[in-house]
């Protein structure tokens, strides 16, 4: 595993600089063409496509978050001698674009119905070469490595061909129509909208109370938009309502109308609300659409595309929704029949994620996906076993959405798009077109003005992207991919519809093996980010102060499956200080010799310290495998922080200078050791943090680079768990002298004269001379004196310590500044006993505030007894000695 080059001295600088070095190193991996996948090659496949941000994006911290999610299983695989595919690619995110482009053109004065669609289509062509994509250069700055050759975009020519031809296929055999149904409606964009693009608020409207009828015949409904009850075709009542029985079959007046419209009864009612009684607007409301299908109900749309009151044949015609609300209500008011108002009512409204505006349910003529065997086939594969979800619990998830889909909105009321191709006939005929057919040409021919959804398009990118429909290499190498990586919020917008268009495209084989799905990235406290919140952050910022690495293994650290990932500054700023520690451990190697270029002697030639360390890397090989190949991120990142901080950095090379420094072969096999497990772990720390183990392995080893070198495998050997009790023991023992020394208030860096007994008896004899290294004592000279001691029981057996801390502590100062703080815990020891030993004050307090007090009060004696006994251990001054 361990690669041999001839290593010139090391020219390491003193500090890490991520901002200077990530962005050249990385066009270096780019210009070498280490991410470009072959897909003749002859190693197992490995393929992920990203999931397409929008055109208009820019890097978020759910970005970094993702995409470093998807590098370390890509560069991993790499290393582990795959041929591994990260695709990358852009949405044309046609509602974004649209508000975007349209904003611009109305601060130059003008708009796109003035411009017309072919010129408004140039002009968005236009801002996309101009301005799109600024997202990709920022995938760069955090490492991506994705194969830049086969970039993609959703509106490419042969992604335009994929989806011509999925329509055609979809429109042919009948699982795409045109129907009138109601729909999320944007009146500021014309359009309708995905159930991903409404936001769904609480806000502060009015609850109305309205008498329709009157005497026997009246009836009382409520509604939070009274403007809609223009559009009424009935009332319901639950069948079971004793109140309204003899109401139902008879018809009563509708306000303001005139209409005679009837009472009809429907389970769906709940007579446990309001007055039990519902108006029923089949065009304007989702749920009494539905009622109006059951019972075959008229459907009056009384607002336009723009959200203005029309066909009423009313003096409300013509006026825009809100101010229709006040009018209505303020004429059902003149009429004596608002019967109660209530306001503010707080409810839930659908906004527009692009306009911000309520959203408006609306019937409409549009185009439809019948999903129902599409997504009985997407529900098998996950209930098969074909597909997995991970983590498994979020399958639940999958088959809430997948077993009760509604038919699927694709027709969008936009000019940038993949424009539906399908042709309408002077006499009425309809001819959906392929793309490689002529469209009917002749006078009344017209193609349809809608645009696809763009999840229509985006459904197709794990194989479009690989030139589906034709027959591709890379399709035939690639696909299905290996797995999907993203949110758990985009489960049913994107990934369930990715498994319908899959498995029906691609003949039954579904678009990846695996669903890997992460929660959302928090703030610190684990709120929500959001402008409003002021708890936004640009990663940008972060990339620049702490480099890439640093935010990388930030957010690795915190990607347990499922679950949301708090963030904050302070923790990135700790994963560049970890990054530091590793920078400077082996910057102290390499001045020291460490080399891959000798061979790690025999197991029976090293001792404890380095087959501890062999040991303890060897297992952490095992433990990150385990972890990434369960997607267990943040375990296997947790993993390598302890390895390298506490094990490594903090034992390993402190005591690897002690060998080093007795020369000979032990020395050199401890450079050996020493370069072996480094280049071990930089290898598993290489695809969380690329930039600085990179730098790090060329200097160790003379590589060329970490991205194409092998992934460590375990050694296979028995570990030597002797060794492992011995390396543990003198850890605890130097952890105990220096806890000691600190106690005794002398300085971590000052020698003190000591002995240490009883080593042998511990098994420790061979390493005395690294405890006393560790533990900075100096050896006894003639004039040594014992001026405290203590014991250290280990597994091992029990060591006494011996020191001379005359000469390296104030006595006289140490003795004040103990005495004081006894005298507080004292205080606090009294004030504490006095409560507890106060029968009214136990009698009236609540159990948990004399559980405190109890607790404090331990806390008091603990601190006592400790000073005191550190007030005993200290050595007499110079004027208090016999």
């Amino acid at each position: 595993m361990t690669q041999t080059h001839a290593r010139p001295e090391s020219t390491l600088p003193a500090k890490w600089n991520p901002a200077e070095v990530e962005p050249r190193l990385y066009e270096q991996w780019v210009e070498r063409g280490y991410f470009t996948a072959d897909p003749h090659s002859d190693r197992p496949p490995f393929s992920i496509v990203i999931p397409p941000p929008n055109v208009t994006g820019s890097l978020h911290l759910g970005h970094a978050f993702e995409h470093t999610l998807m590098d370390v299983l890509t560069r991993r695989r790499r290393m582990q001698g795959h041929e591994a595919l990260w695709l990358p690619g852009m949405d044309h995110a046609s509602i974004a674009v649209h508000a975007l482009v349209e904003k611009q053109l109305l601060a130059e004065g003008t708009s796109r119905r003035e411009l017309g669609r072919e010129a408004f289509v140039e002009r968005v062509w236009q801002w996309k070469e101009r301005h799109g994509g600024a997202i990709l250069g920022q995938m760069r700055r955090l490492g991506d490595g994705v194969d830049w050759s086969r970039e993609r975009f959703t509106m490419d020519e042969g992604l335009s061909r994929a989806v011509q031809t999925i329509f055609k296929r979809l429109h042919d055999e009948g699982l795409v129509y045109r129907a009138e149904r109601l729909v999320n409606w944007s009146p500021e964009l014309r359009s309708v909208l995905s159930d991903v693009e409404v936001e769904h608020k609480e806000v502060d409207g009015e609850l109305v109370s309205m008498r329709y009828g009157d005497g026997d015949a009246a009836i009382v409904v409520a509604t939070t938009r009274v403007e809609t009850m223009l559009g009424d075709t009935a009332v319901a009542v639950h069948p079971d309502d004793e109140r309204y029985r003899h109401l139902v079959g008879t018809l009563i007046t509708l306000p303001i109308t005139g209409r005679r419209i009837p009472v009809i009864a429907d389970a769906h009612v709940d007579p446990e609300f309001g007055t039990g009684a519902v108006k029923v607007t089949p065009a304007h409301d989702p749920n009494d659409f539905e009622i109006g299908r059951r019972h075959d109900l008229p459907m009056l749309s009384v607002m336009d595309e723009q959200g203005r009151i029309t066909g009423t044949d009313t003096e409300f015609d013509g006026l825009d929704r809100f101010a229709a609300r006040k009018a209505v209500r303020e004429a059902l008011r003149e009429q004596g029949r608002i019967v109660a108002e209530q306001r503010p009512y707080r409810h839930s409204v659908g906004h527009s994620s692009r306009s911000k505006e309520p959203i408006e349910p609306r019937l409409s003529l549009q185009w439809f996906v019948k999903v129902a065997p599409l997504a009985e086939a997407a529900g098998e594969a996950v209930r098969s076993g074909e597909v997995a979800v991970h983590p498994p619990e979020m399958a639940k998830r999958y088959f809430d959405w997948v077993d009760d889909m509604h038919d699927w909105c694709i027709s969008r009321q936009l000019w940038w798009g993949h424009r539906i191709p399908v042709w309408y006939g002077p006499d009425g005929e309809t001819v959906c077109v392929g793309p490689d057919e002529e469209p009917p040409s002749g006078p009344g021919w017209h193609q349809d003005e809608d645009v696809l959804d763009t999840w229509f398009s985006s459904g197709l990118w794990p194989f479009s992207t690989m030139g589906w429909p034709e027959k591709t290499p890379e399709l035939d190498r690639f696909y299905p991919t290996s797995v999907l990586v993203t949110g758990y919020d985009i489960l049913f917008f994107w990934v369930v519809r990715m498994m319908m268009l899959g498995l029906y495209a691609m003949d039954g084989t579904p678009p990846f093996r695996t669903i890997v799905l992460h929660g959302m990235v928090r703030d610190q406290h684990g709120k929500k980010m959001s402008k409003s919140a002021g708890n936004t952050v640009d990663p940008l910022d972060w990339l620049e102060r702490f480099g890439a690495d640093a935010l990388r293994f930030t957010l690795a650290r915190g990607a347990n499956p499922g679950v949301d990932v708090p963030v904050s500054e302070e923790w990135v700023g700790a994963s560049r200080n970890f990054g530091t520690k590793l920078w400077n451990a082996t910057r102290y190697a390499l001045i020291n010799g460490a080399t891959v270029e000798r061979p790690v002697p025999p197991r029976e030639e090293l001792t404890d310290v380095d087959r501890w360390i062999l040991d303890s890397a060897d297992r952490l090989v095992g433990e990150v495998d385990q972890r990434l190949e369960d997607f267990q991120f943040a375990k296997s990142t947790e993993a390598l922080y302890h390895f390298t901080w506490d094990e490594f950095c903090d034992w390993y090379v402190e005591l690897a200078k002690v060998q080093i420094a007795e020369g000979g072969e032990r020395a050199e096999a401890t450079r050996a050791v020493l370069g072996h497990v480094l280049d071990v772990l930089l290898r598993l720390l290489h695809p969380v943090m690329p930039f600085v183990t990179e730098v790090l392995w060329r200097e160790l080893t003379g590589g060329e680079s970490l991205v194409v070198a092998a992934w460590p495998v375990r050694a296979g050997h028995e570990p030597d768990d002797r060794a492992a009790r011995r390396v543990d023991s003198l850890k605890r023992l130097v952890t105990e002298i220096r806890r000691f020394r600190a106690d005794q208030g002398v300085k971590p860096n000052q020698p003190v004269v000591g002995a240490v007994r009883g080593a042998c008896c511990a098994d420790l004899s061979d390493h005395v001379p690294a405890i006393r290294a560790l533990s900075r004592l100096a050896e006894p000279g003639d004039d040594y004196s014992v001026t405290v001691s203590f014991e250290v029981g280990l597994p091992t057996g029990e060591v006494k310590i011996e020191l001379d801390t005359s000469g390296t502590v104030d006595v006289a100062a140490e003795r004040r500044r103990l005495a004081k703080d006894l005298a507080v815990a004292e205080k606090e020891l009294a004030g504490c006993e006095g409560k507890l030993g106060n029968p009214a004050f136990i009698g009236k307090a609540p159990a948990e505030v004399v559980a405190k007090i109890t607790a404090r009060r331990d806390a008091a004696v603990e601190e006592r007894d400790r000073l005191t006994e550190r007030l005993a251990a200290l050595p007499a001054a110079v004027g208090e000695r016999a």
